[in-house]
């Protein structure tokens, strides 16, 4: 990691602290240009828009797809004070950031958290293939 590497994580993860001190989950992410310039920075707000998808990181994917050119984009780095969860991972993937540089892992985070993570939920699948793949044929050519 460089010293501006390093600059831009901590940054992500004082945004996480201003997160908790405002009630929130202590979360915090910043979305850096290809020439070193911050676009945006965000903040959990899952409490306060009671919006179980208001992760700083889904906001940056989301603002991302919708404000930078495909090449601009693919050249970012995110900063998150948290390894991005499944939600977030894909957002990321879809918008076409370039990169994500992460302070605490999944799996510290979830060893801080009394229980652990969220339970999974099962799954059922691949069913009625023929009926599912009628709606999507021809959809990505």
């Amino acid at each position: 990691m460089t010293p501006e590497e390093e600059r831009f994580l901590l940054r992500a993860i004082e945004l996480a602290t201003l997160a908790r001190a405002a009630g929130e989950a202590p979360f915090g992410s910043m979305l850096v240009g290809p020439d070193g310039r911050v676009l945006a920075e965000e903040h959990n707000t899952v409490l306060s828009d009671g919006d179980i998808s208001a992760h700083p990181e889904l906001k940056l994917a989301r603002w991302a797809a919708r404000n930078l050119p495909a090449d601009v984009a693919a050249g970012t780095t995110m900063f998150t004070s948290c390894q991005p969860c499944g939600m977030c991972t894909g957002a990321i993937e879809r918008s076409g950031l370039g990169r994500v540089v992460y302070a605490l892992s999944g799996e510290q985070l979830g060893a801080l958290k009394p229980g652990g993570g969220f339970a999974p939920v099962p799954q059922e699948g691949p069913l009625l293939y023929a009926e599912a793949r009628a709606a999507v044929d021809g959809y990505y050519t």
